[in-house]
């Protein structure tokens, strides 16, 4: 049998980075899974779950690596035995960061609705919910792999699993799963009407030519021969890299870029003002990184900038802004900490986030977050800037961010 990959969530991302990636080894199929609805499965499918990837300047790349796309909802069933099934030998991830139903502090919320519905009910609707029952029923050793953009993304999978089925009371006794760190990096923007109409291809996806993948050497099986991929025994260097670099560099441009009237990244970089203050913002949260990183991180921002640059990759503000409370703590919040609240582009751009909540709020246009509830109940009430802090953790810091 041709090993397989059980991916799930089959959006853009996984499509561009993922699917790619694992075109090029050779040798391996990708079975894909929706949480939620069957909008992409019923567009792969309609042209036999191949698409192309519109990587800017080198032109179409046709990806046939998928064989298939579940849709949990219509037969979680048949997701939970994929899970558990013999051929499939890594199980990987991309649910973005509100997918993975966290405290503040990393760990499973139990309180989060969903996750409370998943343990009371029998049939699972989140990814940790199918995860923990599909696990405790495998027979055989497997990888689950986060890619998704988390610190630490294999360790906060693994503990939101392991309490989950602690509280389902799961026997997972059996289980040999293993649940490296890594860290993924391609810019990869939303599918515009103009791009399929230019190439015919319903489900085409836009992308930068760069891509990076460093990924934990901790694999319980085999694996597919993923070029260019950097296998190591410390990812966490690295991610920091890019988590606080590019994406910390990312919010504060979606912010500051919304409020200024910008649409898209290179529009923001365009404005000198907002050029400065992304690159001090580089400048600063490379002091906190390891010394091999620092010695790299002058030549990393400087790409950072050139692809930030580029005119053809048309990434939407708005798109990177969603998410905020999720994103910030470890995009901006933990480098201020570090840096003793010493760092003004980090206190401007979290600055940006507290002046970009009220403005959607007094729009009536709620911010696209999981604690969206909370930001308009507290803008409404003409709560404090302290106040919306606390919701990214981050109120110990309000002197450091406000003055």
């Amino acid at each position: 049998m041709t090993p397989r990959i059980l991916h799930i969530g089959v959006g853009n991302f996984a499509r561009a980075h993922l699917a790619d990636y694992t075109q090029d080894a050779g040798g391996w199929r990708i079975t894909g899974v929706s949480l939620r609805s069957g909008k992409v499965r019923d567009g792969l499918r309609a042209q036999g779950y191949s698409y192309g990837l519109a990587v800017q300047g080198q032109g179409i790349k046709q990806i046939d690596v998928l064989d298939e796309v579940l849709v949990a909802p219509e037969a979680p069933g048949a997701v939970l035995a994929q899970i558990a099934d013999p051929d499939v030998h890594i199980i990987s991830v991309t649910v973005t960061e509100k997918g993975y139903h966290l405290t503040s502090e990393n760990t499973l919320d139990l309180d989060d609705p969903l996750i409370a519905q998943d343990l009371a009910a029998v049939g699972p609707r989140t990814v940790i919910g199918f995860l923990a029952h599909g696990l405790a029923a495998r027979q055989t050793p497997v990888t689950v792999l986060s890619c998704d953009n988390r610190a630490n993304n294999g360790d906060v999978l693994k503990a939101a699993v392991v309490t989950f089925s602690a509280e389902a009371r799961l026997d997972m006794g059996q289980v040999q799963a293993r649940f490296p760190n890594c860290m993924v990096d391609r810019i990869t923007p939303a599918t515009t009407d103009a791009l399929r109409a230019e190439t015919g291809d319903a489900m085409v996806v836009p992308t930068e030519p760069f891509r990076e993948w460093v990924i934990e050497d901790h694999f319980a099986g085999p694996r597919p021969d993923w070029p260019d991929v950097v296998f190591t025994d410390e990812v966490a260097p690295h991610e920091m890299r890019k988590l606080r670099m590019l994406n910390g560099a990312h919010s504060m441009l979606a912010y500051a870029g919304t409020l200024a009237g910008h649409t898209y990244v290179h529009e923001a970089m365009a404005d000198p003002a907002l050029r400065a203050q992304a690159r001090a913002l580089m400048d600063e949260v490379a002091r906190t990184l390891s010394p091999d990183m620092q010695k790299i991180a002058p030549s990393y921002a400087d790409a950072l900038v050139a692809r930030f640059d580029n005119p053809h990759i048309n990434h939407s503000l708005r798109q990177i802004a969603m998410d905020g409370t999720q994103k910030l703590p470890y995009r901006m919040v933990d480098s201020l900490r570090a840096l003793l609240g010493e760092a003004p582009a980090l206190a401007a751009g979290i600055r940006a986030w507290l002046a970009f909540c009220r403005a959607e709020v007094a729009a009536g246009r709620p911010p696209e977050d999981p604690k969206a509830e909370a930001i308009v109940q507290i803008v409404d009430a003409g709560g404090t800037e302290a106040q919306l802090l606390s919701l990214i953790g981050a109120e110990d810091l309000a002197r450091s961010i406000l003055e």
